[in-house]
């Protein structure tokens, strides 16, 4: 057992909304006290900043390209981080010399697994510097050096978290942690140390796109838009006969892996509606590729916040002998886990952990990962 260490995590996912912080006290393995947690959001103006930069990050061919507006992009997205770690100490009452270690994912503007490409853009010595915090940072390169898929990393908490739960007499195995983000994944919790984890398909992102284009939202807040539509079967069927349910190896997935539907396909009630109906039948279609079939769903990410995802989900799995609980049934947070684990993930680079293994990533043995940018030398004499 190691040492037990603070640290902060920081997510911005692919939905680009915002910046999501966490506290965790852990020594990277089996101890996890979970602390305050907050959100904050992008302004409008940089969101279409960051949209913008996937459309320059298309030409990367090394990971340390920045072409376009990207490394400006890069910079900002930094600092805009650090003001959300400033603002967290402050609103928290923390103390600034009890963090040990920022856990920073940054912003993912490119993942190719199949060309062993992921970009991840946030300056990591940068965020040191305005913090004067040692950051971890770049988590996901390791992986894909020793041929993994570089995502999911999450895997390695939802197997510390379901360790913890699993005296509950409520809940029954195996159980399955689903994350409805932009892109959804799901990790199976087996016997003994067994995790099989893998992107189960397409999540809010696309219902994010469909009423972004068609009704000038970011997203469709509690479904209401999905609410009032109908499920387009033809529709719905041309998403999920895509040949990444077909394939018997699982791979990670990229935003623009799935396209949302072009305006002549649907209303924009029955587009969302259907989109809704996608999300939730991609995770029990990729469910199919597990070991065994899960008896709890355990679910978190934005997309619980949808009553018609959750409300599909929920039937969908009951008739394949599930049952659907959201995270915070289990007195978890669902908007707050991935930030919690890349606070555990960062614990874990520190001490030399596997963040990854053969049944997440498809890495060939489990490995470590991340840099370690250290907080300047004379960071004590600054706090003071």
């Amino acid at each position: 057992m190691g040492k037990v260490l603070t640290a902060i995590g920081l997510m911005s996912g692919t939905s680009m909304d915002g910046i999501d912080v966490a506290l965790v006290e852990t020594d990277g393995e089996t101890i996890v006290r979970r602390g305050p947690s907050a959100g904050y959001a992008y302004e409008p103006r940089f969101r279409d900043r960051l949209k913008q930069g996937l459309e320059d990050a298309k030409s990367i061919r090394k990971r340390d390209e920045r072409p376009g507006a990207l490394a400006e992009l890069e910079r900002d997205l930094t600092y805009r981080h650090a003001e959300a770690i400033r603002t967290f100490i402050q609103e928290n009452n923390l103390l600034h010399e009890s963090i040990d270690v920022i856990g920073f994912h940054g912003q993912t503007v490119l993942h190719r697994p199949d060309e062993a490409l992921t970009v991840q853009i946030g300056d990591g010595e940068l965020l040191a510097r305005e913090t004067l915090i040692d950051v971890v940072y770049d988590m996901r390169a390791n992986d894909m050096v020793h041929g993994g898929q570089g995502a999911p990393l999450i895997p390695a908490y939802h197997a510390a978290l379901a360790r913890g739960l699993s005296e509950s007499s409520e809940i029954e195995t195996p159980v399955v942690f689903v994350n409805i983000g932009g892109i959804s994944n799901i990790t199976f919790i087996g016997a003994g140390d067994g995790i099989v984890a893998y992107d189960s398909g397409p999540g809010n992102t696309l219902i994010d796109q469909w009423v972004e284009a068609h009704a000038g939202i970011p997203y469709d807040q509690g479904g209401m838009i999905a609410s009032e539509g109908s499920v387009l079967p033809e529709l719905a069927e041309r998403y999920l006969a895509h040949p990444f349910f077909l394939s018997e190896k699982r791979r990670s997935l990229d935003r623009n892996d799935f396209a949302p539907p072009a305006g002549t396909d649907a209303s924009l009630e029955d587009g969302a509606r259907t989109l809704a109906h996608v999300t939730a039948a991609a995770i029990l279609r990729s469910a199919r590729h597990l070991p065994k079939r899960p008896a709890t769903y355990i679910v978190c990410g934005g997309g619980r916040l949808n009553p018609v995802i959750m409300r599909d989900l929920a039937s969908l799995a009951e008739a394949a002998g599930g049952r659907v609980l959201a995270a915070e049934a289990l007195d978890l947070n669902g908007d707050s886990m991935e930030a919690e684990a890349w606070a555990y993930l960062a614990v874990r680079s520190l001490r030399g952990l596997p963040l990854s293994f053969p049944g997440t990533t498809g890495v060939r043995r489990p490995v470590s990962g991340g840099r370690r940018a250290a907080r300047p030398k004379d960071a004590l004499k600054a706090r003071g």
